[in-house]
């Protein structure tokens, strides 16, 4: 992959030049490659990803909690079925549904309908999982997501019925996919960005690691760590941090050399 460097706001009181780090797939390179090298993609079309503070679960270490247990149960009369986009309908009344959602939880035509129609029409989207109430047949829910053979599946966006929220219809959804794709022999499943305590409910499943800007974790406590530092006034970058190279890495900047995914030869 090639990487782009595109800066953002400098502090050059405190020597903070901050990038926002772009990764462009080469010939050969499949998306899972650069997933897997702490990226989420920043275009539908899978041509573009960025760095990021984000979370994945390594399926092969995950076995559900008592609370996963608990969501699951809650779900009891929910089917879930993994449909290929291709043989998903989408139809207008589903059209309206997704909108109606999104407009009440991203706020009013964050999502418009041309952004949904282009979502629904691009590589990003392979599959969705469905959820329908066993009982009045209705569809109450879908998951969109990329699907990478067993690599990894990238869980998107989820919509779904808000009347169903004594239910925790979202966690349900969320708990499925990671139960689904364990069962299906998955190595990854990613979950998204991970930047406020809101956010660490993606962590609640055993194998849940986070990319740290330099090497996957799965030190729950130093994301919580990075999280508490976000909300202070700061003059030093996360390396540059004293208490977090001591608390996590011993003081060493050699292991953390050491831990680091990305390499640079020169020509």
């Amino acid at each position: 992959m090639k990487l782009l460097f595109s800066e953002q706001n400098s502090d050059y009181e405190h020597y903070q030049f901050p990038y926002a780090i772009w990764a462009v797939p080469e010939a050969g390179e499949s998306p899972s490659d650069i997933f897997n090298a702490g990226f989420l993609p920043s275009s539908r079309n899978l041509d573009r990803f960025y760095l990021c503070r984000q979370v994945r679960v390594d399926l092969a270490k995950f076995k559900p909690s008592s609370e996963n247990r608990r969501i699951l149960r809650k779900g009891a009369g929910i089917e879930v079925k993994l449909v290929p986009r291709d043989k998903y309908n989408y139809t207008p009344e589903r059209r309206e549904f997704f909108k109606t959602y999104a407009d009440i939880k991203f706020g009013k035509d964050v999502m418009t309908f041309e952004r949904l129609d282009a979502l629904f029409a691009s590589p990003i989207i392979s599959h969705l999982l469905v959820f329908t109430d066993a009982k009045t047949g209705a569809e109450i829910g879908a998951a969109t997501l990329y699907i990478e053979g067993r690599e990894l599946a990238y869980y998107y966006y989820a919509f779904y019925d808000l009347n169903y929220y004594a239910r925790n219809l979202g966690m349900f959804i969320m708990t499925s996919a990671v139960e689904l794709f364990a069962g299906r022999g998955c190595k990854q499943l990613y979950l998204g960005t991970c930047y406020s305590q809101t956010a660490l409910y993606k962590t609640q499943f055993a194998g849940a690691e986070f990319f740290n800007g330099f090497r996957w974790s799965d030190d729950l406590d130093e994301l919580k760590f990075i999280i508490k530092r976000d909300k202070k006034e700061l003059c030093q970058h996360l390396l540059e941090t004293d208490e977090y190279r001591d608390e996590f890495y011993g003081g060493d900047l050699e292991k953390i050399k050491n831990a680091s995914e990305f390499r640079m030869k020169v020509k």
